[in-house]
């Protein structure tokens, strides 16, 4: 079959299964625009699909013929979604979102692997992986992460008190300064920049860095980077309110800056970037 004909026919398959979980994508974007912590799951997609686009050459160069293999998985994702939509299984409606995107991201995956074949999936595996980030998380996975990044966030916010000479008295997430008290709440453990970060530096790392130690390391910077980031902008805003006006605990900065500290933290990324594909061009690099 021409790749012509191959594309035609997936594209057909896709619009099918859009029209089909129309009401699913409704909700979907409806969880985004109110939860903060899902709004990156209506853009992974699209970026894994420009990613895709962009390496299209490579991607299609040795599509094949069927794949008995993606009829597999979109059999099992249609099985499942049809169980969780008709409401057979006993789950919250959250998780039950969670579990139907999570059988639309395998059926679309696995029609892409019947129609053109495992090597083009094997060409595809990052912008395919990148789509999994559609599915929204569920409470049960959102809830420990954000307990982490507290955690982090509280010790960051202490050592950065010691080293800018604030005094200070921490009783777990709760910061008592002379002339207020702060607590580190569940919104203020930047889980939505910490996301965001990862998924850039994802991106960032299968574009420019060739080994997968680099790529790793990227990834492996992201927690230390999005808690720093995180207790700069704490401590940042309370010694702002210490010493210039106590408006800017409850002002636009502390309410809608986070991505202005989340670009502060891209120079950082970059930096690290070339930093790494410098060690992949060392002749002591193996």
């Amino acid at each position: 079959m021409p790749p012509t004909r191959k594309t035609i026919l997936f594209a057909a398959y896709t619009l099918s299964l859009l029209a089909l979980h129309w009401s699913v994508l409704r909700d979907l974007v409806a969880l985004a625009v109110a939860d903060p912590v899902a709004s990156h799951t209506v853009l992974a997609p699209f970026i894994a699909l420009a990613m895709m686009y962009e390496r299209r050459r490579q991607i299609f160069a040795e599509a094949q013929s069927y794949d008995i293999a993606g009829a597999g998985v979109v059999a099992l994702g249609a099985l499942v979604a049809t169980a969780a939509f008709f409401g057979r299984l006993s789950i919250s409606p959250d998780a039950r979102l969670t579990l139907v995107v999570a059988c639309l991201v395998a059926l679309w995956i696995g029609g892409f692997m019947f129609v053109y074949g495992r090597k083009t999936v094997r060409a595809a595996a990052f912008p395919l992986c990148f789509i999994v980030f559609t599915i929204p998380m569920p409470p049960a996975l959102v809830d420990p992460i954000t307990a982490v990044l507290k955690i982090g966030s509280a010790k960051t916010v202490a050592a950065l008190f010691t080293i800018t000479g604030t005094p200070f008295h921490q009783e777990q997430f709760a910061f008592s300064l002379p002339a207020f008290t702060i607590e580190i709440a569940d919104e203020c453990s930047g889980i939505r920049s910490s996301i965001a970060l990862l998924l850039t530096s994802l991106v960032g790392a299968n574009l420019f860095l060739g080994k997968f130690r680099s790529q790793a390391l990227l990834a492996a910077a992201v927690l230390p980077l999005a808690l720093l980031k995180n207790g700069i902008r704490i401590v940042g805003l309370c010694l702002l309110a210490s010493h210039v006006d106590p408006g800017f605990l409850t002002g636009q900065l502390h309410h809608e800056g986070g991505i202005a500290f989340f670009l502060l933290v891209l120079p950082v990324v970059a930096l690290l970037i070339v930093l790494l594909r410098r060690s992949e061009r060392s002749p002591f690099s193996t």
